[in-house]
């Protein structure tokens, strides 16, 4: 029997590479996105079709999910991808965006587990697979807070719900991937200056130059975390978190092996 696949985020990136490469291996896919009429290239796969959905609006979040079980029959698989990033100091972040940060990265991955739970319990069973990313595991990037605590909140909840969903044999996994070749990401990041203030300037500056230095031969490929999220939808790989890449392995063996104000000391001289 064909399974399904509910990707959010489709658009760009890794839910677009995560819609095609399951399209290809014979997966019915919802692939969602704020704008599904401007779309051309995933339309040209047969088995994938569009659906209209901002992950932080709740009604269309259950639209979305009633309309794509309604199409396939039902729902195998759901992975919550669509994030976004918020970088900058804290003090000059205006209101909105700090919580348009939370809406989308926090508050968008619960609104589409709830619309989909009562499915799932219904079949007795169903996969989540939740793309954080190393940065909700560990700290690495100064002027990065909310981008942070938005997965680190990701992290929590989902390690939250296993309690209360491994009853109905609804699986939950986490993936923590770092920069990959061919992200936008960078160029989606809202940066929140002051033109009035410098003292951050130095710290700024660094950051930048870092997060648009365009070596890729530093990132990932990206077909390495669209391989982890086929393990963990075929049941290949049962894994909670499957931390991807090398940025991110180093990292956490750093914070492993001393105590966390050193590891905290030592990403700040990087940056001094």
């Amino acid at each position: 029997m064909t399974k399904s696949i509910f990707i959010t985020g489709t658009s760009s990136g890794l839910g677009r590479h995560t819609a095609i490469h399951f399209a290809r291996r014979g997966w019915n896919v919802a692939a969602t996105m704020r704008d599904p009429e401007q779309e051309s290239q995933l339309v040209a796969h047969e088995r994938i079709r569009l659906f209209k959905l901002d992950v932080t609006d709740p009604v269309q979040t259950r639209a979305a999910a009633h309309a794509a079980i309604d199409a396939f029959g039902g729902i195998d698989v759901v992975v919550n991808n669509a994030g976004v990033g918020s970088y900058g100091p804290l003090e000059f972040v205006e209101e909105a965006t700090i919580d348009w940060q939370f809406a989308v990265n926090v508050r968008g991955p619960i609104n589409v587990i709830r619309a989909f739970l009562p499915h799932f319990r219904e079949r007795k069973g169903g996969r989540f697979i939740n793309i954080s990313s190393f940065m909700g595991v560990t700290t690495a990037v100064p002027t990065g807070s909310l981008y942070n605590m938005s997965k680190f909140a990701l992290e929590g909840l989902i390690e939250g719900l296993y309690y209360e969903l491994k009853p109905f044999n609804i699986d939950l996994h986490l993936v923590e991937p770092g920069g990959f070749k061919g992200n936008r990401f960078v160029e989606k990041v809202v940066f929140s200056t002051h033109p009035d203030i410098s003292d951050y300037d130095p710290l700024i500056h660094k950051v930048n130059a870092m997060m648009t230095s365009g070596d890729e031969s530093v990132r990932d490929d990206p077909q390495l975390i669209v391989d982890e999220i086929d393990a963990l939808a075929t049941g290949t790989s049962d894994r909670f978190r499957t931390l991807v890449g090398q940025t991110g392995k180093d990292l956490m063996r750093m914070r492993a092996s001393m105590p966390i104000e050193d590891y905290l000391a030592t990403i700040a001289a990087n940056f001094a």
